[in-house]
């Protein structure tokens, strides 16, 4: 069965009250378009690289204000909404990045916490330790829905290839990685890495960012995505400023791509042997 699904781009600021108006706006202008699967970016509901600050206005997810928003917001419109995700409030004081799929009578079908944290030292700069505030998640799941079956990802978990082959394996036809890609690493590898992960998957990969300039300074790169399973963009937003993507899913175009390239039935079991070579005369022996 077809569907219509929407990546829907936006440029998240320090107030989880305001994202979440914007957020419904955006969603509603995806629904009127014909999707009735919507995604938002991770983090939809703040971007705020000062911790104190963030931990002041963090709810748990029963108050959250996002996950409430996304809930009525899959009733009205009769959709199924992707919650990117949003920062919870943890019991043990720390935070879950966690993304929330509502059915449309807003019931949560699926959670997601983030698996790989990002910490890293950009070259410019830019130093992220996530791990130093979220607790990662450490359970994938494929979600069985009416017309497809849904893999789940997060941002930087994009470069973790076994995630998506585990889920594909596992019998997923659509994978969905919303993101905050920074401006430096959305510039090298973002479109790259998830043409990769539909290509050597077979899988449609629907991907909602955040784009441009944001409240607490840091800069997004954008480019939000629905990539079919053989690599083609079928829908993409520029580098800044909100936005909605809408594109046909038809699961059976990943049956062709698997029937065309079947790399999942070809896979097979090996070992690897870490060896010294050694040197005789120039040649290695």
């Amino acid at each position: 069965m077809s569907f219509k699904a929407a990546a829907v781009q936006m440029c998240s600021g320090v107030d989880p009250v305001k994202n979440a108006a914007a957020m419904a706006r955006l969603v509603r202008e995806a629904a009127g378009q014909g999707a009735t699967y919507v995604q938002t970016p991770e983090m939809t509901g703040m971007l705020q690289r000062d911790r104190t600050a963030a931990r002041a206005v963090l709810a748990d997810e029963a108050h959250d204000i996002i996950v409430k928003t996304g809930s009525e917001l899959a009733i009205e419109l009769g959709i199924y909404m992707h919650v990117g995700s949003t920062a919870i409030a943890l019991a043990d004081g720390k935070i879950a990045n966690r993304g929330f799929l509502f059915g449309p009578d807003g019931r949560v079908l699926n959670r997601y916490d983030k698996i790989h944290m990002f910490d890293v030292d950009l070259d410019n700069g830019e130093s992220w330790r996530e791990s130093a505030a979220y607790t990662a998640g450490s359970e994938a799941r494929v979600l069985s829905l009416p017309f497809a079956e849904m893999g789940f990802a997060i941002c930087y978990d994009v470069r973790f290839p076994a995630l998506f082959r585990a889920q594909a394996v596992a019998g997923a036809e659509v994978m969905t990685v919303p993101a905050a890609f920074t401006k430096q690493t959305g510039e090298a590898h973002w479109e790259i890495l998830l043409r990769a992960r539909a290509i050597e998957n077979g899988v449609f990969v629907i991907a909602a960012a955040q784009a441009g300039r944001h409240e607490d300074g840091r800069e997004t790169f954008g480019h939000s995505m629905i990539i079919d399973p053989w690599g083609t963009v079928l829908a993409s937003a520029g580098a800044t400023g909100e936005a909605v993507m809408v594109a046909e899913i038809d699961p059976a175009a990943v049956k062709a791509a698997h029937d065309k390239i079947p790399n999942l039935r070809n896979g097979r079991e090996f070992s690897v042997e870490k060896i010294a070579g050694a040197i005789a005369g120039g040649v290695a022996a």
